[in-house]
């Protein structure tokens, strides 16, 4: 791809400039990588048992996985294509503190969460994308959701780049721990990502989806490690994909809020953030479910 993006990155300042540079990183020279890269991120969250058993409870995802997937992948799209202080930007946050309003979460739950959507794309894109990260890029992601998560309430949030990933790694070694419930959520998952393909494929699918999990996440999801021969030909077609891309001229439209969505067709066409969220009252669920210490 054309150095046009990258040059307009390096020309940037980091924290000033963290929307623009998130905007173009995300939406214009890793489209397809931010998507992967965040669906394993969520996929990773469910290998703490306190955030799994808020799920289980919900039911959400026994009934309606592919729902809650776009409502959180559409919901942090409006944030970035339009900016979390602009009139859609803020739209999105009251929708997503709404949804989350509606159960006691606690603060470490939600940092950690946080933590994620900033460290997981960085470490995907060092791997498999068609070019590795500016630094700008890296430290753009950390003030991008700090301010996100600022204005979503969450506190503590660590003070710059190295301490926040020192406390997410911290918080999975003390808080990834096999559960039913991880394993629950976590076959929900796995089966979701199945839909999305023909149904002669999906055993492959779930085969390669399992190559990508390390160790602490299978042992706290229950699953079975996929033999080495998966992992090395899923890591294989990730590096060959990068390398198509690679000389591809740059892109010139944003792919933010422009990929089908399943749950809203058409979107945003007709559509606005307030539309979007999990079904139903947090009254239909029994408190004894959700009861849960904030930390």
């Amino acid at each position: 791809m054309s150095g046009y993006w990258l040059r307009r990155i390096a020309r940037c300042d980091p924290e000033r400039d963290h929307q623009e540079i998130y905007r173009i990183s995300i939406g214009f020279e890793f489209p397809w990588d931010y998507q992967r890269a965040l669906e394993f991120a969520l996929f990773r969250t469910y290998c703490v048992p306190s955030i799994s058993h808020l799920l289980a409870a919900t039911g959400e995802f026994e009934k309606r996985p592919q729902k809650r997937y776009d409502d959180t992948a559409v919901l942090m799209a409006e944030l970035a294509e339009h900016g979390y202080d602009s009139p859609r930007g803020r739209e999105a946050l009251s929708t997503i503190n709404r949804m989350h309003g509606r159960y006691r979460i606690g603060n470490d739950d939600m940092r950690y969460v946080l933590s994620t959507f900033v460290y997981d794309p960085v470490d995907w894109i060092d791997q498999f994308g068609w070019r590795r990260l500016h630094e700008n890029e890296r430290l753009a992601a950390y003030f991008y959701f700090r301010e996100v998560g600022r204005r979503m309430g969450i506190k503590d949030i660590p003070g710059d780049f190295d301490a926040f990933r020192e406390f997410k790694d911290a918080y999975e070694e003390a808080n990834f721990v096999h559960s039913p419930d991880n394993h629950r959520i976590g076959r929900y998952t796995v089966d979701l990502f199945c839909s999305w393909f023909p149904k002669p494929v999906r055993p492959a699918v779930a085969l390669g989806v399992r190559s990508l999990l390390d160790e602490r996440m299978l042992a706290a999801f229950g699953f079975g490690p996929a033999p080495a021969w998966a992992g090395r030909a899923v890591r294989a077609g990730l590096r060959a994909r990068a390398a198509l891309v690679r000389p591809l001229p740059r892109r010139r439209k944003s792919k933010l809020l422009h990929s089908k969505v399943r749950s809203y067709p058409g979107y945003p066409t007709g559509y606005s953030p307030s539309d979007l969220g999990a079904a139903g009252p947090a009254a239909d669920i029994d408190p004894a479910l959700l009861r849960r210490r904030s930390r």
